[in-house]
């Protein structure tokens, strides 16, 4: 295989070639190495790229496969991991100045599970710091552009993760989705990018943000490859008590058949805010499923207008407890001149943390304060209990709902960091399935008048990953290029 047939391969194409004896780990390394020399320092998609351990890996993992002892579907496939997945002798900073030089001792559960499966890692992708924010322009390391137009943000937080699969300069990454974080840089670069029910993967050595609402999950080109990803990375772990033993056979579910889906498209995401462009490229997919058998049908989720302030109240709560423990004294950066305790860790944390975590930070202090504790973070988890009751009631209906990921095509740089609270109405699709820990995945379905990709969002009852997969790769065949 030349280099410009291993790029065009998906994930599960390449590990196949290579196993075939086709091309080899080392020859797929250095094609990405490639893409990232042409277009790295445009797009700017990786805060740390680590050639040595990547060439050292793929010559390790190459015997392997020559041996006979390695033969899944993601074997000698070079990926990327997004910048707050812990990864042992290579630095893990989440893109902040206060773990600007931190390297772990350890690797996170999902990174191991990943390298047993055969792949090999090029390095870590920028991110919005900590995870906060829907655009990966809040990076102490500077922006990332989209590559499908490099005036546009390629979203948030994984948008390092999502650009990099996008531009070839990987074949699939790991990002992490706390309300959103995933789906939409997939939908804004048009690229696959999957929610896993909260506990399928283990979030030990994931940086916490808002920690019951967080979960690692799979950035591909394809479904196919969403799913290899998912079956590699999940599985019960003792090092993290939420994480769940879990019967994963999610390859099963690529079949091309929704015949006698039931499908529900909520009233709630079709209403003011969401562009004209993006609503007919939704329900056109909605209406290609429809034509392979599914039922389609509207119904009224309703209490999507409370998902934005429970979910920015419980995830600033969990990230002000979260990030107490970045104080200068165990690890990361420290201020270079104090006086005195307290005011080193008022500085270092100053100058540690950028203007969105600190936004964040204090608004987390403010709604679990005395005084305001019940009035605003209990209120919020109430409202979060109604929220998971209405999907309950919801899929006692319908296999799985169907929606757009964002109420727009991916905002021009900028934009966003101007009016906070604009960027985070942005996230009113997908916020209500992290606070219900729902499954979902974000699946390209066109394009709008400037070509900028439209995210696709299936979403499925708690541990029903495989009926997701199942719509979208049915969706992905019928479409074809279309859809990307």
């Amino acid at each position: 295989m030349n280099r410009e047939e291993i790029l065009a391969a998906t994930a599960t194409e390449l590990s196949q070639k290579i196993r075939a004896g086709e091309t080899t780990v080392k020859e797929a390394a250095e094609a990405v190495l490639y893409v990232i020399e042409e277009k790295e320092e445009t797009l700017h998609c990786y805060v740390t790229i680590d050639k040595e351990k990547l060439m050292a890996g793929a010559e390790a993992v190459q015997k392997k496969i020559d041996a006979g002892e390695l033969s899944g579907p993601l074997a000698g496939v070079p990926f990327a991991l997004k910048d707050n997945i812990c990864t042992k002798g290579m630095r893990t900073t989440c893109s902040s100045r206060i773990l600007e030089n931190f390297i772990p001792a350890y690797s996170a559960q999902a990174v191991e599970n990943l390298e047993k499966a055969g792949a090999v890692i090029i390095g870590k992708t920028n991110m919005d710091e900590f995870a906060m924010g829907s655009t990966t322009e809040t990076s102490a390391f500077g922006v990332t552009r989209n590559p499908r137009n490099l005036l546009h943000v390629p979203g948030g937080s994984s948008g390092g993760s999502a650009a990099a699969v996008a531009a070839g300069e990987c074949f699939a990454a790991l990002g992490s989705d706390t309300g959103g974080s995933i789906r939409q840089p997939a939908s804004y670069c048009g690229v696959v990018g999957m929610k896993p029910t909260y506990g399928t993967v283990s979030r030990y050595g994931l940086v916490a943000y808002g920690s019951s609402l967080d979960q690692i999950g799979p950035i591909t080109k394809d479904v196919r490859d969403c799913a290899a990803v998912l079956y590699a990375i999940a599985s019960h772990d003792q090092k993290d008590s939420t994480s769940m033993k879990r019967d994963c056979r999610f390859m099963d579910a690529l079949k091309k058949d929704v015949k006698g889906m039931k499908i529900g498209i909520p009233q709630d995401y079709f209403g003011d805010g969401l562009d004209p462009e993006v609503k007919k490229a939704v329900l056109d997919a909605a209406g290609m499923l429809k034509e392979n058998g599914a039922v389609v049908e509207t119904f009224d989720l309703s209490l999507v207008q409370y998902a934005i302030p429970a979910y920015y109240t419980i995830a600033a709560a969990e990230a002000s407890s979260n990030l107490e423990r970045f104080d200068g004294i165990k690890y990361g950066y420290r201020t270079k001149e104090f006086e005195g305790l307290h005011n080193m860790y008022k500085k270092t944390r100053s100058e540690g943390f950028g203007a969105e975590v600190k936004r964040r930070i204090m608004l987390g202090s403010f709604v679990l304060s005395s005084g305001y504790y019940d009035a605003y973070y209990l209120k919020a988890l109430k409202v979060k209990t109604l929220i998971k009751k209405a999907f309950d009631e919801a899929f006692e209906r319908y296999d799985l709902i169907l929606g757009p990921v964002a109420p727009t095509t991916a905002p021009r740089l900028g934009e966003s960091l101007a009016d906070p609270l604009k960027m985070y109405l942005g996230d009113i699709y997908t916020i209500a399935v992290n606070l219900a820990g729902l499954p979902a995945i974000s699946v390209p379905c066109g394009f709008d008048g400037k070509g900028l990709p439209i995210g696709l969002q299936l979403i499925g009852n708690c541990f029903e990953e495989n009926k997701i997969l199942r719509a979208a790769y049915t969706y992905e065949q019928a479409a074809g290029q279309k859809g990307r």
